[in-house]
């Protein structure tokens, strides 16, 4: 991974709106481990280029999209077996986006559940 990564603006307009919902060092604006007695504005809102370690550590990780596009696409996109989009495989085994699996497993519990209640 480059040192310091650029971000499109889109990517950017994303990041800003990460930073002022999850990032704890962020005050209305300010930096927290920055200020010395005096504000100082979050270095991150200003620049397109990844520069804080606390984001790219803590607060990146939560976007899966925003981080794989930034970080250079260590994870490969799948196609949902059911309703074909794309999405973030969890594991290599991953084949339903996250809507479809819980309505895949709610389905094999069904199918369990009555393929159970015919033999008793």
């Amino acid at each position: 991974m480059p040192a310091l990564c650029r971000m499109s603006d889109a990517q950017f307009r994303r990041a800003k709106k990460l930073i002022r919902r999850l990032c704890a060092n962020y005050d209305g604006g300010n930096c927290l481990p920055l200020d010395d007695g005096d504000t100082c504005p979050c270095p991150q809102m200003i620049t397109p280029t990844l520069i804080c370690k606390y984001f790219r550590a803590a607060v990146l990780p939560s976007d899966r999209e925003l981080w794989t596009e930034i970080m250079g696409g260590v994870h490969h996109w799948k196609r949902c077996v059911l309703c074909g989009s794309r999405f973030l495989p969890r594991s290599n085994r991953a084949a339903y986006c996250d809507g479809c699996a819980r309505q895949e497993a709610r389905r094999r519990t069904r199918d369990r559940v009555r393929r159970y209640r015919g033999r008793l």
